[in-house]
């Protein structure tokens, strides 16, 4: 087993502990731990592209990881009160649509890589996420949450619209 894919799998191990500490309210180690496994995302991507590293399980595994993460995330941040649900159903919504259309197409032999709108999605969603954990009594830090709950709900639905309509041929002829 290669490094990225170490690394997609540490990503998933962080992910009890980071709900764990998230809803007993140990903000901080929650915040890093979360942190830490965004970079993962971030650091086995860059190896296997870098290195030639990639492979099919990677390609499966690492969006799931990284779904698993923000996922369980968004779910926490419900229950403790930081999000509303609604945002979180689109939130999660999308990425069900999204992996239904990679489904389609990989039983074609077609891989959709992720675009400009889906990459700034994922970083807009991770930094709101870092928000609502910390969740600090400012007044300036309230306002950035509501303005990165924004954003990650409109960018949400904008790369939806956009992966649909990039990739309505794969849906064209499915049974």
């Amino acid at each position: 087993m290669n490094l990225p894919n170490k690394l997609t799998i540490l990503r998933m191990v962080m992910v009890p502990f980071f709900v764990l500490f998230l809803l007993i309210g140990w903000d901080i180690p929650a915040f890093v731990l979360f942190c830490a496994a965004s970079f993962t995302d971030y650091l086995d991507g860059h190896i296997a592209r870098k290195y030639q590293l990639v492979t099919n399980f990677g390609k499966f595994m690492d969006p799931l990881a990284d779904k698993l993460l923000v996922g369980s995330a968004a779910i926490c941040l419900v229950e403790l009160g930081r999000i509303p649900a609604w945002v979180v159903v689109i939130l999660i919504g999308r990425e069900f649509v999204i992996s239904g259309f990679r489904l389609i197409a990989a039983e074609r032999g077609i891989v959709i890589a992720a675009n400009y709108w889906g990459k700034t999605k994922t970083v807009c969603q991770m930094i709101m996420t870092m928000f609502l954990i910390l969740h600090l009594a400012f007044p300036f830090w309230h306002v950035m949450e509501i303005i990165l709950i924004a954003a990650s709900t409109v960018l949400a639905v904008v790369s939806l619209l956009d992966y649909i309509a990039r990739n309505a041929d794969v849906l064209r002829g499915a049974d």
